[in-house]
């Protein structure tokens, strides 16, 4: 007859653990402001009367530059120009989340989305956007993502 055999695991912080953070588990990147414990701002952002929408490297100069103002790390950029009107749709893929961007050139119209955790401050991404398209009107939106509850 066959023997039940035990099979034991090393605990999850043994088995995982790299670069020496056997003892440390991996911090979750969550935010506390004002009291408020969650994981990360977002800010929604609409540029009307805007300019240079059309121009795909601007918009990846503007990416990288807002991405470094911000504190962030950029991981991967990737933009899609449209024909013939010329809109640009893309995301800056971050470690803390992203830049995402949709543009309308024939209506001077840009939607920005900017989802940061951690460290980062996406507040800082709104004058190197309204210098990069020199809008008329920018209005700005904040959401706070993965609000913890009673903390």
């Amino acid at each position: 007859m066959a023997q039940d055999s035990v099979i034991q695991f090393p605990s999850a912080a043994a088995r995982w653990a790299t670069h020496g953070q056997a003892e440390t588990p991996p911090a979750d990147h969550f935010v506390t402001r004002d009291g408020i414990e969650f994981a990360g701002t977002h800010l929604i952002l609409d540029l009307w009367g805007a300019s240079r929408l059309d121009d795909i490297g601007l918009m990846e100069d503007t990416l990288r530059e807002a991405v470094e103002v911000a504190g962030a790390t950029l991981l991967h950029i990737h933009l899609h120009h449209f024909t013939p009107n010329g809109g640009v749709s893309g995301v800056a893929v971050l470690a803390e989340s992203h830049i995402s961007v949709h543009t309308w050139p024939e209506r001077e119209f840009a939607a920005f989305d900017v989802f940061m955790c951690g460290d980062a401050k996406p507040e800082r991404v709104i004058p190197v956007l309204r210098d990069a398209f020199t809008p008329s009107q920018l209005t700005v939106g904040e959401h706070l993502r993965g609000v913890v509850q009673g903390a």
